[in-house]
């Protein structure tokens, strides 16, 4: 398809008419997000490398909590995985992700946080409960005719249904709620549009909250169109750390422990929504378990994209003993707060939470330390040490995105093209053994930002393939 730039008022009328997000704006561009074939290529085995890493994660943790051996020739267990991804985790919490019902159970829709750098992409983060489906389903309809648009036209929302309809087979037509919580109601405008799509092609997909779901009998159902009717798979839009204001939540694990089909996706199992897992694929102890359980070349692919990562536990050590963990001053270090004392240079790491709190998501809880003060540094890493008994920090080295030109709408109305930092979110929809990638958010931040998220002077994109291999602006 030749690529056809939208003007700005085609994209103003379009916003106008559809908000996706509650109380959010950004920058618009004629054009998508350019991806060269060989990217493109690269995005797909990142999909299929990220669910293999999910699957080998569940076996890590499931064999750390039943102290079996982690390696196939050689005794090797760590008991301490588990202690680490379920740490301040309510125990009932623990008790059900445990559960044998749920083994292979992995989330139906992943999405990585990738930095585009002079050096690749690097993968900073893995998202289980994903924002931006509908957006970005949105924007890839609104810019098909701009381009060779990745999840164009409707496969992005159809993929969006066979997904969670698939965890259902013996439902013909399943009846799916979108559950959004309290917490979480900016993206109801957005998942309110998924379902208003879906049931416009006859789909019985609803958003509701939370209170909008009761039990009967041994299923749960929600007032539809006046009458009771059995929810058969629910798409989890809440984050586990709200738990306890999701009363739901507790019926649900009490209906499947009763025998209930109820499928909930992604499961509520805590310990694959743990930032630290990255970390801890770049473990010294694990890289024997890692390149067992991952195919060669989707572990060759994650030790490349994956920043290095360090787990801040503090605990004593003998006195012959060293920290897994950046270097101060050229030497290692024995107890965390040792970091205070880094130069800046030092210092190019980011620390941010691993999970099950409310800072936890987003950039609540990032800081960039070449970024920050010396006091800012040192502050952060006194609370990361200092709540390390509930809530983990995690340390990754920090990989500057490239800057890239790409064309945007000043306040103005006039069409510029600054240069701009880029993250791009791959949407893959999970069947089987299968990540089906239908769609791709890219984030262009203004160049002068270190941490790139969905601001108000970020540009939110869909993206397209090149015809072909171009050099860079």
């Amino acid at each position: 398809m030749a690529p056809s730039a939208l003007s700005l008022e085609t994209l103003k009328s379009a916003f106008a008419g559809q908000q996706l997000f509650e109380d959010k704006t950004w920058q618009v561009s004629p054009m998508p997000w350019p991806l060269t074939p060989a990217e493109h290529k690269e995005l797909q085995a990142i999909g299929k490398a990220c669910l293999e890493f999910y699957q080998a994660n569940e076996l890590l943790y499931l064999r750390s909590v039943e102290g079996k051996n982690l390696l196939r020739n050689r005794k090797f267990e760590a008991p301490w995985v588990a202690d680490y991804l379920d740490r301040g985790k309510p125990e009932a919490l623990i008790t059900y992700a445990r559960r044998k019902e749920l083994r292979r159970n992995v989330p139906a829709i992943i999405r990585p946080d990738l930095l585009v750098t002079d050096d690749g992409f690097a993968l900073t983060e893995m998202d289980s409960v994903p924002g931006g489906i509908g957006l970005t389903a949105y924007l890839n309809q609104l810019y098909r005719e701009a381009g060779d648009v990745i999840g164009g036209d409707d496969s992005m929302i159809d993929a969006f249904y066979e997904v969670l309809a698939g965890l259902r087979p013996d439902e013909s037509d399943p009846l799916i709620a979108i559950v959004v919580s309290d917490e979480a109601s900016t993206y109801r405008p957005e998942m309110d549009w998924v379902a208003d799509a879906l049931q416009a092609q006859g789909r019985r997909v609803y958003c509701l909250h939370p209170g909008d779901l009761f039990p009967l009998g041994d299923t749960l159902c929600a007032d539809i169109d006046g009458n009771p009717q059995e929810v058969h798979v629910i798409y989890r839009f809440w984050e586990l750390f709200d738990h306890a204001q999701i009363p739901v939540a507790q019926t649900i694990m009490d209906l499947q422990a009763e025998g209930s089909r109820l499928v909930v996706s992604p499961p509520m199992r805590p310990f694959q929504e743990e930032k630290l897992n990255l970390a801890l694929f770049h473990h010294h102890l694990l890289e024997d378990f890692w390149r067992e359980n991952l195919s060669k070349p989707s572990y060759k692919l994650l030790k490349r994209i994956i920043p290095n990562g360090w787990i801040m536990d503090p605990v004593d050590l003998p006195p012959n003993a060293v920290l897994d963990a950046p270097w101060v001053g050229g030497k290692p270090i024995t107890h965390w707060e040792q970091l205070a004392e880094a130069s800046q240079r030092e210092r190019n790491l980011i620390l941010k939470l691993s999970g099950f709190h409310e800072n936890a998501w987003g950039a609540r809880s990032v800081l960039l330390g070449s970024d920050a003060s010396r006091d800012e540094w040192r502050e952060g890493i006194r609370e990361a040490t200092a709540d390390a008994d509930k809530n983990l920090y995690i340390l990754q080295d920090y990989r500057k995105p490239a800057r890239r030109k790409h064309p945007v709408f000043d306040a103005e109305g006039e069409l510029r093209h600054p240069h701009g930092r880029v993250r791009l979110c791959p949407y893959y929809f999970v069947q089987v053994d299968e990540a089906r990638m239908e769609g791709i958010l890219a984030t262009v931040c203004p160049a002068d930002k270190k941490i790139i998220h969905g601001m108000r002077d970020a540009a939110l994109l869909p993206s397209m393939v090149r015809a072909a291999e171009t050099e860079e602006s």
